[in-house]
């Protein structure tokens, strides 16, 4: 064999062949998963949850503070060590499920805040342009004659001709005018 043979697949550029797992690989849809944590986060801050709560732990309390010894589960004597270990787990469980629901919540507004922030840079931008247009239009109107303008410009006409024929004496020319359609 040559000096720098190595058998295949034994080289960094080849995967591993996957290793047996104890447990199988769970992928739940997270979609679906976030949904359901969105849901139980809203429900676990609302005051029905709380009043939930509150009913169990007195029934709970009541129970095993009341009832007769032999039917009591989680006697006062070891301090209700069930009911703290369960409310323990509720917690623990609780909390990482706000957080999902809080990210999830954070991705959204964040998804949104960048839309609202490209629409107002659309919004911008056609402002911008539309404010162009606007001095453009302003621009080409001042070299355009108004109503006021042609009406001034007749009027010094008017003047020029009345003062032309004064000046040579004539009849105005409606009087010339007026003559010859009798005429």
């Amino acid at each position: 064999m040559p000096e720098n043979y190595r058998p295949k697949g034994s080289g960094l550029d080849t995967p591993q062949e996957a290793k047996a797992r104890l447990l199988p690989r769970l992928t739940p849809n997270p979609d679906a998963f976030g949904t359901w944590t969105e849901n139980m986060a809203r429900f676990l801050g609302t005051p029905v949850f709380l009043l939930y709560m509150t009913v169990f732990v007195v029934l709970w309390l009541g129970w095993n503070t009341f009832a007769p010894e032999a039917l009591q589960f989680d006697p006062r004597e070891l301090n209700y060590t069930l009911l703290t270990l369960i409310l323990s787990l509720q917690a623990s469980y609780a909390a990482p499920l706000l957080l999902l629901a809080q990210n999830r919540q954070d991705d959204r507004d964040r998804v949104a805040l960048e839309q609202d922030r490209q629409q107002a840079a659309r919004n911008l931008s056609d402002t911008e342009y539309l404010n162009r247009e606007l001095a453009s239009v302003r621009i080409a109107l001042r070299d355009v004659a108004t109503r006021d303008f042609i009406r001034s410009e007749l009027r010094s006409l008017l003047e020029d001709l009345q003062a032309e024929d004064d000046e040579h004496g004539t009849e105005p020319r409606r009087s010339r005018e007026k003559a010859a359609g009798r005429k």
